[in-house]
């Protein structure tokens, strides 16, 4: 078993492009040009979708154009049509439990509270499937007086961007590994990452 399918959550529209809960686009993003893709308008998927090739396997990639709470409806929309079991998905997430610079991969598990991850697990009818955390702080750890839903929904502070930044780039480097179906691989790698 291997990712075939690679999601990143986010909210669309310019005004939450630079917001921390976008941090999942921004990875696909970089994943996408770094393979010359060109992610399409799907109104079938309502999202936009790409396909590349990872290690020789041809892999989709999706950013649902639907808000954060209703993402699963695009993820379940593609896997089926594709033929894509839950655990040959890859969600990219932020995640408010970890801080800026740190990412890190799990298979199944709760939400924690994410509502695009509580929307897929709905819309999958399982937990089953990887995710792929980038810490953006919590605003408490991060000593800030925000309540949670506004800070995922503001740019990360100047000091924060690099950080979240290379996660991210090194999350790009494991994800060939995960095409392959080299998942403790690339754990290890990821989470041994500086």
């Amino acid at each position: 078993m291997s990712i075939r399918l690679i999601v990143g959550l986010g909210n669309p529209g310019p005004e939450y492009e630079q917001t921390r809960h976008n941090a999942g686009f921004w990875l696909v993003d970089n994943l996408a040009q770094d393979l010359g893709c060109n992610l399409a308008r799907k109104t079938d998927f309502k999202a936009l979708v790409g396909k590349v090739n990872i290690s020789g396997e041809e892999i989709w990639l999706l950013e649902p154009q639907t808000f954060m709470n209703i993402s699963g409806q695009s993820v379940a929309a593609l896997a089926r049509f594709y033929k894509i079991n839950a655990e040959e998905i890859l969600v990219v997430h932020d995640e408010l439990d970890m801080m800026p610079g740190v990412a890190k991969l799990k298979k199944g598990g709760s939400s924690g509270g994410h509502n695009g991850l509580k929307s897929i697990t709905a819309s999958l009818g399982t937990q089953d499937y990887w995710r792929l955390r980038i810490g953006i702080g919590h605003p408490r750890t991060l000593n800030l007086s925000q309540g949670v839903a506004d800070f995922v929904l503001h740019r990360p502070r100047k000091e924060e961007q690099p950080l979240i930044n290379d996660a991210i780039a090194d999350s790009v480097k494991i994800i060939p590994l995960l095409c392959e179906g080299k998942f403790s691989e690339a754990t290890m790698q990821l989470h041994t990452a500086k």
